[in-house]
């Protein structure tokens, strides 16, 4: 399997039959039919849901120890590490492309669906329609039949802009904890990995409280034409990369604590700054974009 002689790394580490894709795939399975069911009236659905739900993160959870305890035990060579560079390399890429999507959806909206709209060919349709953006009632964009409850719009101030300070200060912090651990001062970079792990876990705080605010006393929702629907769609995104991204950097700590990586092998750690300052950089585009323009 792996060119290799006992007491020393392989050439490249190639473990044996596992288990684990397949029982992954029963328990995304259980999911998506129970949310399927569950969608259409079906009861039983949502218990498929969560007992899927459980099963995958289950195995997904004995999956990663498994690979903790191959790199740990010395199994991973340096052509494990550039495999691992490139496939959280491409990972990203492909987030990259999910967020273009979202923000070529916003661009669309704006530059082209809306003003299509309000052209001298739909004027005999819709004669009162008003092409400006962004919607703030009934019968502006989208809702010329008065379909679309009035609401209001989102501002920068204050929470979109305290999330932003909050998260550009986690890469800051990030960032300190990479050079402390390159440095080998594991005690001061597992303390900015903490302060990292409380700033995401505050950020999406905020993020919930300004749900709430905007659900209950702006009307926004998820159906308010399209500035609701490009809204959520953007900033629920990213929330649930930053819910993503804290649990990451949150496992890594663990391991930090538990005496994991080195000052010279540690892209585990590196992985997840990547997918940190990824979701750092989404944000920016979102502030400017979604609530200042």
């Amino acid at each position: 399997m792996s060119a290799t002689t006992p007491g020393t790394t392989p050439y490249y580490y190639v473990p044996a039959h596992s288990h684990h894709p397949v029982m992954a795939s029963i328990g995304l399975f259980m999911v998506i039919l129970g949310a399927s069911q569950w969608i259409n009236g079906h009861e039983w659905g949502k218990y498929s849901l969560f007992v899927g739900l459980v099963w995958w993160l289950t195995v997904l959870w004995n999956w990663f120890c498994e690979a903790r305890r191959e790199s740990e035990g010395g199994l991973y060579s340096t052509k494990i590490d550039i495999s691992y560079r490139w496939s959280m390399s491409w990972f990203i890429f492909s987030e990259v492309m999910f967020f273009g999507a979202f923000f070529t959806a916003l661009w669309w909206a704006r530059a082209h669906s809306v003003p299509a709209l309000g052209s001298l060919d739909n004027a005999i349709l819709w004669p009162d329609f008003k092409a400006v953006w962004p919607s703030i009632a009934a019968g502006v964009t989208a809702a010329p039949a008065g379909l679309v409850e009035p609401f209001q719009t989102v501002g920068p101030f204050w929470l979109p802009t305290i999330n932003t300070a909050l998260l550009l200060t986690s890469g800051v912090t990030l960032t300190i904890a990479h050079h402390a651990l390159r440095e080998d001062h594991r005690s001061k970079c597992i303390q900015f990995m903490w302060i990292t792990v409380i700033l995401g876990f505050i950020f999406l705080c905020v993020q919930g409280y300004e749900y709430f605010h905007l659900y209950t006393e702006l009307n926004l929702k998820l159906n308010s034409g399209i500035y609701g629907s490009t809204f959520y769609m953007l900033t629920g995104f990213h929330g649930f990369h930053v819910f993503v991204g804290m649990l990451m950097l949150f496992f890594i700590t663990i391991r930090l604590m538990k005496g994991d990586f080195t000052a010279a092998r540690h892209f585990g750690f590196e992985g997840a700054a990547w997918y940190w300052h990824f979701v750092d950089v989404v944000w920016l585009g979102l502030y400017i974009l979604v609530y200042w323009m």
